[in-house]
């Protein structure tokens, strides 16, 4: 009976450090998520509020218990080692997911002027143009928990050339929960009746998914893929779109090696810019990106250049 009994106590003292670990971790990664709790989508917070309630719950109440003095159920050991590990999981999640937070040039751009009129709310940016406004919508997803006000600066030129500009601020920050997204701007968003679709890395991915879906649409077709650091992930060589594939020389993590083995995959006609000396997290603002490469350009030079020629790409679409 001794043996039991320390085998159960052990199982407390898990669920103690466990628990106590996961106030901690959450109440670090809201400290560390700053204001993308209030300018992020609200899954985050959802995901974050749940791991806090829970964690404290079990800590109050796991210190409040005494030491088993009888034996536990085997069935009981099994159902609190499942929790264990399902909890463990969540407060890995909870740490993984924290953002990458939009930095200065891209703060900056979110602000409205007399040529650029910005909004947001739970789940997309709109940066809208106060003149003559295009027919020409752009829609763009972020990459992989990248604050979406990130590429603010990046896509600003595009709103001042006329086109609408929708930002979408993904679940948790991954473009795989986002995909209905462009469906949903795609219908609200009017008189845009055609848009061109974009993201960065995984964001790229899933926008070239919305053009093959949409590309032939009766109405508001996509007829533009814009891709930063980015390829499909189905070949797509048969679909009508203009496509336009920038990526870095640098970039450690859409190596160049990978951008030319996506190139079957793409349009016959899609074009190719290489930003010498780019990098992965030169596509946004929002600071360094773990597995990236070295820079041999400045981010301004290389954010020009990415702006420019997409300013070029969708306005040689047609308005």
């Amino acid at each position: 009976m001794l043996q039991i009994a320390k085998f159960d106590l052990g199982y407390l003292w898990v669920k103690r450090i466990v628990a106590i670990f996961g106030v901690i971790v959450t109440a670090g990664a809201a400290i560390a998520t700053g204001a993308m709790l209030i300018h992020g989508h609200p899954a985050y917070i959802v995901l974050l509020a749940a791991s806090l309630v829970i964690s404290s719950a079990v800590a109050v109440r796991s210190w409040s218990l005494l030491a088993p003095r009888k034996p536990v159920y085997r069935g009981h050991r099994v159902v609190q080692a499942v929790l264990i590990a399902l909890s463990s999981l969540m407060i890995a999640a909870v740490a993984w997911l924290v953002p990458q937070s939009a930095e200065a040039p891209a703060l900056a751009a979110m602000k409205s002027d007399r040529i650029v009129t910005v909004t947001e709310d739970a789940t997309e940016i709109v940066m809208r143009p106060t003149g003559v406004e295009s027919p020409v919508g752009v829609f763009f997803q972020p990459g992989t928990r990248v604050d979406a006000r990130a590429y603010s600066a990046i896509l600003r030129p595009l709103v001042e050339s006329g086109h609408l500009m929708v930002i979408a601020k993904q679940p948790l920050g991954v473009a795989f929960l986002s995909t209905g997204a462009f469906a949903a701007a795609r219908a609200a968003h009017h008189p845009v009746n055609r848009w061109v679709v974009g993201g960065h890395s995984l964001g790229g991915l899933v926008a070239a998914t919305d053009a093959e879906t949409f590309a032939g649409t009766a109405r508001d077709p996509v007829v533009g893929l814009l891709l930063f650091a980015s390829y499909p992930a189905t070949n797509m060589a048969q679909v009508n779109v203009a496509v336009l594939s920038i990526s870095g020389s640098n970039d450690g993590l859409s190596t160049p090696a990978k951008i030319a083995a996506a190139k079957p995959a793409l349009p016959a006609a899609a074009r190719y810019l290489v930003v010498e000396g780019g990098v992965h997290a030169f596509f946004g603002d929002y600071g360094r990106q773990d597995g990236d490469g070295k820079p041999a350009i400045s981010h301004e030079q290389a954010r020009t250049q990415i702006a420019a020629e997409s300013v070029a790409f969708v306005n040689g679409i047609g308005g």
